[in-house]
């Protein structure tokens, strides 16, 4: 009896193991480090919060969803220390150089820039990165950086799940306008329903009429002028204003989309 207990107990043990993914353990042991923060604007906690956040939503999109802060000390230009970054560093989801996003914060100049590569070029365009950039602007100025950080990845994570093109943050999306529109349908429906159970009106406009001597008794049209006025249609004379792409190309070839701004 102890040794067939034994040999069952072995045998348990060896099917829970079996059991487990193996690409869940290898991802608990290998978890990327996508949080650069050079400028220590994170306490270690903050950072590590961050970082396993990336983590998560970065694999449900296959896309490195990656933050990094210097404070600048060469004084380069902070879209140039997106791409040299992408260039040197070469992250990507399953591969080098591949899907990533970056949020780069220059804290010197105080400037902040987004940039996305391969398939977040597609699904982060500038357009979408600076509506991200919006979103997190107000939380940079006040120092807010953890907050702004998480609202970045989990935003990215939100319009990376819409087609390009598509206006993510389109209000016929929002689950609570979807719950509202259909309770007003249902209320439309219901209403419609209990106003005819009353049974229906049979009285109408012709009912007291008397076509005999009903009829129009005269009818005169008279005319008294015409007015003409012209206005001179002004000609586009070219220029105009609004701003450029904010995307652009690495030195090492690799193109993305942009969005810089202050904060």
């Amino acid at each position: 009896m102890r040794k067939q207990g034994a040999f069952l107990a072995v045998l348990f043990f060896f099917v829970v193991y079996l059991a487990v993914p193996a690409q869940v353990m290898v991802a608990a042991a290998e978890e990327k480090t996508l949080i650069y923060d050079d400028a220590k604007l994170l306490t270690p906690g903050q950072l590590d919060k961050l970082n396993t956040m990336a983590n998560h939503y970065g694999a449900k999109r296959e896309t490195d969803m990656i933050v990094v802060t210097s404070n600048n000390p060469n004084n380069i230009d902070v879209q140039k220390m997106t791409e040299d970054f992408y260039d040197e560093h070469g992250p990507g989801y399953d591969k080098s150089h591949g899907n990533a996003v970056i949020l780069t914060l220059d804290m010197r100049n105080r400037d902040v820039y987004l940039a996305g590569f391969s398939k977040a070029e597609q699904y982060l365009g500038d357009g979408r990165l600076d509506k991200i950039r919006g979103k997190i602007t107000s939380d940079l100025s006040s120092g807010n950086y953890e907050q702004a950080f998480a609202t970045y990845i989990k935003t990215s994570y939100k319009y990376m799940g819409f087609k390009p093109g598509v206006n993510p943050d389109n209000v016929l999306f929002n689950i609570w306008f979807q719950l509202g529109g259909a309770l007003v349908i249902g209320g439309i429906v219901v209403g419609i329903m209990v106003y005819r159970s009353g049974g229906r009106v049979t009285v109408n406009s012709h009912t007291y009429e008397d076509t005999g001597h009903s009829g129009i008794i005269d009818r005169q049209d008279q005319y008294i002028r015409t007015t003409v006025t012209r206005q001179k249609i002004q000609k586009n004379t070219g220029g105009g204003g609004g701003g450029g792409g904010g995307g652009g190309t690495t030195g090492g070839g690799f193109s993305h989309s942009g969005s810089r701004g202050k904060f």
